[in-house]
């Protein structure tokens, strides 16, 4: 199961009018993953025959609310950084701030859902190129501290 909240669709009523629907104009906001998720949680968070992947546009929500759920529940995987953190910072962001909490294992690695499909390869290379340099640079740290 995918669950792809916080982000208010179309917000631009012109651009909406003139070329319709999903032009851009998609603006991160708020959710409260914490409490929204407790019911399905409550009945579903041990299982080990679901996958929830979560993903969101609010980036500031990585950290304290879905890294802490992913590392807690079984059955919580973290989407990538998508949209607009889709990109070499961003994606840094995200592991960032999530890795430590939530561990790589609890994340899903690349998302291919553009509609440029000509574009898939160089994005997967980008998104394994930035988890192998995270990665590189905590055993070089690790090292660095024995």
């Amino acid at each position: 199961m995918q669950i792809h909240p916080g982000s208010f669709r179309n917000h631009n009523a012109g651009l909406l009018a003139s070329h319709g629907r999903d032009k851009g104009a998609d603006i991160p906001m708020r959710t409260d993953y914490v409490h929204a998720l407790k019911p399905l949680l409550d009945r579903f968070g041990t299982s080990t025959e679901l996958s929830i992947i979560l993903f969101t546009l609010d980036e500031s929500v990585y950290a304290r609310e879905l890294a802490p759920l992913a590392g807690h529940y079984p059955c919580l995987k973290l989407g990538p950084a998508w949209w607009f953190h889709d990109s070499p910072e961003g994606m840094r962001r995200f592991r960032e701030m999530t890795t430590e909490t939530a561990g790589f294992y609890n994340t899903v690695g690349f998302n291919d859902d553009t509609r440029a499909f000509l574009s898939i390869p160089a994005r997967h290379d980008v998104a394994r190129r930035i988890d192998c340099g995270f990665l590189a640079r905590l055993v070089a740290e690790h090292r660095l501290e024995d």
